[in-house]
């Protein structure tokens, strides 16, 4: 991979506030009919609509049939990233010369006979969360603008054993901090279907880069959402996998699975089975597409009646949520019992949240002399200054959790697990609106009401974070637009070390709801703001 200095494209947040005061470029208009695999074939700019706008496995299959070369693929998505990236701000990093060398040697591989693997050729991005070698590593902190990564992480190496092909790292919050996107290094990324409203987080980068056809996939993580929360904001498919091993939990520990920003679940299906390998007890993704659905029963459950639900986002589920009986499957309204109240479920999840990141600020303290708290602070944005030192006050003199705050936090997700699976021993699946909000305008830190409820703006809408507090595999599936065209997500919650029911349900949705001719580009929708909100004020 190439190191910092070798050419690499490093995005500034003035840079890209400066691109949105000017007015760059909007998405492109026009798209001619809708499919089932979300592909869409223009004639304009030499033909190359086609390719961004065609999925993962779609472009795989053109490949591998000698329908399309490597390097005409990635350079169609590089081009779609220069026109359109100033607008979106999905990447902190770009490698284009990079990518394209890696694109004539997949040329000549094919040339040659090689076997090739299941994604040779194909573009993607990598959140800035998660590691490449030689290639900046920044996890969103302007303290780390210049780091390099020494190593790359197992899920990156599975793509890239594969054949897929990095074109950059996109954009993410500080460590994850929060279900939005924004940071001190690049500033915010806004979803494609209203630039004064976010993509969500913490792989909003990801989910953005997809959302607007810049790629095919993008990888993200999910620690409290992070695949599912700006899945529901950029209207694509995210998946937070099941766990199979539970494990005991330390200090502000979730469960926290590496996963995938795709527009389609078969390419979801095909990027995880990619990812997980040769894993033994890995989901067989692929052939979950087609599983019989006739006999799932759902139960729907708006808020999991504990969260607050916003109309507008109540609006779009109700209506969808009940179109998967078309495939014969049953849904029915139900109720889950979480044991507790929604303050105290939230203060719990703000217990682990802080503390957290408590740890991680000791963390940058003693492995690169960090002092996020001291002579460093003016590189950590104030809202996750604050969350550290609220985490620190939740710590004995050792760093773990004090006796009391872990009882808290033990009691909620026991409560928590057995309401879940009551409710699963009585359906197979379990819906709810993925978040309590729709997209939100990126200078705001977030939500503080909700149908008259007030809540706390970073943890108290995020309706996800209980499978993270659970370990209940989940998907966030597009649902549908509010009367203002702002995306919706539909959550599916599975049982314990099973998520095959959600990837069957969610492709049955897909087959009788199809969500594709939604994105901009698909519809002939310029992204623009239809607010007078900025679309990313500096702090």
């Amino acid at each position: 991979m190439p190191s910092h200095t070798n050419r690499l494209t490093d995005r500034t947040r003035r840079r890209y506030l400066k691109g949105v005061a000017t007015g760059a470029a909007l998405l492109g208009t026009g798209a001619t009919n809708a499919a089932a695999t979300g592909d869409r074939t223009r004639g304009e700019n030499g033909g190359r609509e086609d390719i961004v706008f065609a999925s993962t496995t779609t472009l795989a299959e053109r490949i591998r049939a000698g329908e399309l070369s490597p390097v005409e693929v990635v350079d169609a998505f590089l081009e779609r990233i220069e026109r359109r990236n100033d607008e979106i701000n999905a990447f902190i990093t770009l490698f284009p010369e990079h990518a394209r060398a890696q694109a004539r040697e997949a040329e000549r591989a094919i040339e040659r006979g090689d076997d090739l693997g299941p994604l040779h050729g194909i573009p993607f991005a990598i959140k800035d969360r998660q590691k490449l070698e030689g290639v900046r590593f920044t996890d969103g902190f302007l303290a780390f603008r210049d780091r390099i990564a020494e190593e790359t992480d197992p899920e990156v190496q599975a793509f890239l054993d594969a054949g897929a092909i990095p074109v950059g790292k996109t954009n993410t919050p500080e460590g994850g901090y929060m279900g939005k996107t924004d940071n001190l290094v690049v500033g915010p990324t806004p979803t494609p279907f209203d630039l004064a409203l976010n993509a969500g987080g913490s792989s909003g980068g990801s989910a953005a880069a997809v959302a607007d056809a810049m790629l095919p996939f993008a990888t993200g993580t999910d620690g409290a959402g992070s695949i599912r929360i700006p899945a529901s904001f950029t209207n694509t498919y995210g998946l937070f996998p099941k766990v199979e091993e539970p494990g005991q939990f330390g200090t502000g520990d979730t469960y926290f699975q590496p996963s995938v920003s795709t527009r389609t679940v078969a390419d979801t299906a095909l990027t995880m089975s990619v990812m997980r390998g040769d894993d033994p007890n890995a989901t067989d993704y692929r052939a979950a597409l087609d599983d019989d659905v006739s006999t799932l029963r759902i139960g729907y459950d708006p808020g999991l009646s504990t969260y607050p639900v916003d109309r507008r986002v109540r609006g779009v589920v109700d209506d969808a949520v009940r179109t998967i009986s078309a495939e014969g499957t049953t849904v029915e309204a139900t109720t889950v019992d979480l044991g507790q109240s929604y303050e105290a479920l939230i203060d719990a999840i703000w217990i682990v949240w802080t503390s957290s990141y408590a740890d991680l600020a000791r963390t940058h303290i003693e492995e690169f002399g960090v002092d996020v708290l001291g002579e460093d602070r003016d590189l950590y944005p104030d809202p996750l200054l604050e969350i550290i030192e609220t985490g620190f006050d939740y710590l004995d003199e050792d760093g773990e959790l004090r006796d009391d705050a872990l009882a808290t936090t033990i009691e909620a997700r026991a409560r928590a697990y057995t309401g879940l699976q009551d409710a699963l021993a009585e359906y197979d699946l379990i819906a709810t609106p993925t978040l309590s909000v729709p997209p939100f305008p990126n200078d705001i830190l977030g939500p503080t009401e909700v149908d008259g409820t007030e809540i706390h703006p970073i943890v108290g809408w995020l309706i996800t974070t209980v499978c993270n507090m659970t370990g209940h595999p989940a998907a966030s599936v597009p649902a549908g637009l509010t009367d203002d065209g702002a995306p919706v997500g539909l959550q599916l919650i599975g049982p314990v070390h099973d998520d095959r029911p959600i990837v069957a349900a969610s492709a049955a949705y897909e087959r009788v709801n199809p969500w594709h001719d939604d994105y901009p580009w698909a519809a002939g929708t310029p992204a623009q703001s239809t607010r007078d909100e900025s679309c990313g004020a500096d702090r």
